[in-house]
C-alpha cells in the first residue's frame, strides 16, 4: 500500500485555469496534476444519553456497532479508520509540498518531442520543479508520463504551480498549452522572543544573555514538538535551559508529552555566554547585536514533517559608556561593623586614553574604608584593571552598595556608579574576648 493518498487540485483555492490557447484546439494530450498528501484519522460526533432518558441505551449500542468507533471508548471522538481528505487542505511554511503530475496520450496518434514543465511562482521568485528536463521522442496512445515534484515551502502567501505541455503531433505541427494549480501557504507558528542582558558579579559568566522564546500553534491540529534549538552566533555559545537534571539523564521540563494543542503557547529559555576569545574584549561584545536563529522542527498527523528557521535574532546591545565597573567577587553575607572586602573590575570601553582618579562616598549604611581620592594611573582603549576594596556595613539587612566614582582628569568627567550590588548584613553572635 502506497503511504501517499492523492486528489485532484481542482475547485477552491485550487482552481485550474487554462491557458488561452488550450481554448482555441483540441489538444491530444490530458494534463492531470494532483496533490499528494497522507490519510487522516477518522472523527466522528458521539451522541449519548443517560439511561433513564427516552431512547434508553440505543445510542450506546449504535456507537458500539458503528465500525468507525474504538472499542471499548465509543465515546471518543478520534476513531482507528483512515480517511481519504475530500478538498486540497492547508500548506504551512516550513513544511514539503508533493504533487503528481501526468500527462497521457487521449489520442488514436503518436505524438513526438514531448515534454513537460513544471515551474513554482512565488510573490518573490519562480522556481523550476522538474524532476527531468529531458525530452520523450514518442508517446503512444493510451501512454502516459508520470513525474512526482517536491519543496519544501519556504514563503508565505500566494503559490501558483504552472505546469506547460510541448509536443509535436504526427503532421508535424508543435503544440503548446498550459495549466495553473493557485493555493495559499499559511503560518503555521507564532514565534515572539525577549531579551535579558544579565551582567554577572563572576567573572566567568560576565555579559550573559538570556534569550526567551514563546512558540505557538496557530494551526487547527496538534503539533509534536521534535526539536527546538539556538543556533548562536560565532562570539557565543548556548546553554539549553529547557531540561530538569534527574539522575543520569535530563527530562524535559515539558514532560514526557511534547505536543503542543492547537493556539497553545510555549515557552523556551536559553543562556548564552561570550566565548573565552571574545569576552575579555569589551568593546567588541559591545556593539553585538546578532545572537543567532531558531531551528523547529515538528510534526503533524501522521508523521508530516515541518522545518522553520528564524532570521537571525538581534537585540539592543548594553550600554556600557565610556567607563564600565563590574564587580569580580563579592560575598552573599557579611557580618555587622567587620570589614570585608570585594574585588571590582574597571574596564575602559572608550576609544581614547584615560588617567582616572577613584573616590569613595559613604552611605548611612556602607561605609568605605581607604583612602579617596587614588590615582588609578592611566588605562588604554579596551583594557582593564582589578581592584581590591574594603568596606563596613553599619546596618544590618539587605544593603546596596553604592558611592564609587571614577574621574577622568584628561576630560574632567565624573562617572558615578551606585547601586553596584547587594549583600545581606547579619549580627554576629560570636563577640571576641575582653
Amino acid at each position: 500500500m502506497r503511504p501517499w493518498v492523492s486528489w485532484p487540485a481542482s475547485g477552491g483555492a485550487a482552481a485550474a485555469a487554462m491557458d488561452a490557447s488550450q481554448l482555441k484546439q483540441e489538444h491530444l494530450l490530458a494534463l492531470k496534476v494532483m496533490r499528494l498528501t497522507k490519510p487522516t484519522l477518522f472523527t466522528n460526533l458521539p451522541v449519548t444519553c443517560e439511561d433513564r432518558d427516552l431512547p434508553g441505551d440505543l445510542f450506546s449500542q449504535l456507537m458500539k456497532d458503528d465500525p468507525s468507533t474504538v472499542k471499548g471508548a465509543e465515546t471518543f471522538m478520534l476513531g482507528e479508520m483512515l480517511t481519504l481528505p475530500q478538498n486540497f487542505g492547508n500548506i504551512f511554511l516550513g513544511e514539503t509540498f508533493s504533487s503528481y503530475i501526468s500527462v497521457h496520450n487521449d489520442s488514436t496518434h503518436v505524438v513526438k518531442d514531448v515534454l513537460i514543465k513544471a515551474d513554482l511562482q512565488t510573490s518573490s521568485q519562480r522556481l523550476n520543479l522538474s524532476a527531468s528536463n529531458a525530452v520523450l521522442a514518442e508517446l503512444n496512445p493510451d501512454r502516459c508520463i508520470d513525474d512526482v515534484i517536491h519543496h519544501e515551502v519556504k514563503e508565505i502567501g500566494t503559490h501558483i504551480l504552472v505546469c506547460a505541455v510541448s509536443y509535436t503531433t504526427q503532421a508535424g505541427e508543435k503544440m503548446y498549452f498550459r495549466k495553473f494549480f493557485k493555493f495559499q501557504v499559511l503560518k503555521p507558528l507564532d514565534v515572539k522572543t525577549k531579551f535579558y542582558n544579565a551582567e554577572s558579579d563572576l567573572s566567568s559568566v560576565t555579559d550573559e544573555v538570556f534569550l526567551e522564546a514563546q512558540i505557538q500553534n496557530i494551526t487547527t491540529t496538534p503539533m509534536y514538538m521534535e526539536k527546538v534549538s539556538l543556533e548562536p552566533s560565532l562570539m557565543y555559545s548556548v546553554t539549553e535551559l529547557n531540561t530538569v537534571n534527574t539522575g543520569a539523564d535530563g527530562s524535559s521540563t515539558f514532560g514526557k508529552m511534547t505536543y503542543l494543542q492547537s493556539m497553545d503557547t510555549r515557552q523556551y529559555l536559553y543562556c548564552l555566554k561570550p566565548k573565552p576569545e571574545f569576552s575579555e574584549k569589551a568593546g567588541v561584545i559591545k556593539g553585538v547585536t546578532v545572537i543567532g536563529k531558531l531551528d523547529i522542527v515538528w510534526k503533524t498527523n501522521l508523521g508530516e514533517r515541518g522545518r522553520l528557521q528564524t532570521s537571525q535574532l538581534q537585540r539592543m546591545a548594553p550600554g556600557y559608556g565610556d567607563v564600565r565597573l563590574s564587580l569580580e567577587m563579592i560575598p552573599d553575607t557579611v557580618n555587622l561593623e567587620e570589614p570585608f572586602e570585594v574585588t571590582c573590575k574597571i574596564t575602559n570601553c572608550s576609544e581614547r586614553t584615560m588617567d582616572l582618579v577613584l573616590e569613595m562616598c559613604n552611605t548611612n549604611a556602607i561605609h568605605w574604608c581607604g583612602v579617596s581620592g587614588r590615582q588609578l594611573g592611566k588605562l588604554s582603549p579596551n583594557s582593564s584593571l582589578h581592584l581590591a576594596l574594603k568596606l563596613l556595613a553599619s546596618v544590618q539587612g539587605l544593603q546596596s552598595i553604592s558611592g564609587l566614582r571614577l574621574m577622568d582628569t584628561f576630560l574632567k568627567r565624573t562617572y558615578e556608579y551606585d547601586d553596584i550590588a547587594q549583600v545581606c548584613v547579619v549580627f554576629s553572635h560570636l563577640k571576641p574576648e575582653s
